[in-house]
């Protein structure tokens, strides 16, 4: 719908533009002495300046055009570098997670541990001196499992 739209316009501008120049050609509409751009004394007639009017205006929005569209790409870019750092970042965080989970499970293995962390270890029955077994810190309190022998103390 807007690109219609924007056709419209322009068609528009172009009509307007052609009548404009042509209905202000001829002796009749010749430019005065007198008138000047930059220091250069322009001669022709009034369609003339407006046709170097229509050019300098066409020129002055095809470099808005393009800084506009310079500036879409750069911020376009900068988005798409941030949404990649942020994934880089979580991907890096699930790696870290993962080596952090096999280094627990390494040294549990070689403590003589299941090899199981967290909360899917079974309890663990004290020993009979009752110290905390292997994997069990000192501060936690001994799991009162039945002991394999069938008879509670």
């Amino acid at each position: 719908m807007i690109i219609i739209v924007g056709l419209v316009i322009l068609i528009a501008a172009v009509i307007v533009a052609v009548v404009g120049v042509l209905a202000n050609s001829g002796s009749g509409h010749a430019l005065p002495h007198d008138f000047t751009v930059l220091g250069y004394h322009v001669t022709g007639s009034t369609g003339t300046l407006f046709l170097s009017g229509i050019v300098v205006g066409a020129a002055g929005l095809l470099g808005l055009s393009v800084l506009l569209a310079g500036a879409r790409r750069t911020s376009r870019r900068g988005r798409d570098a941030r949404r990649g750092l942020r994934q880089s970042r979580r991907e890096t965080a699930a790696v870290s997670q993962d080596r952090d989970n096999l280094i627990d499970r390494r040294d549990n293995a070689s403590r003589g541990d299941s090899g199981t962390t967290g909360s899917d270890a079974a309890p663990r029955p004290a020993p009979a001196d009752g110290q905390p077994g292997p994997g069990v810190s000192a501060g936690a309190p001994a799991s009162t499992g039945t002991p394999a022998n069938g008879i509670r103390p």
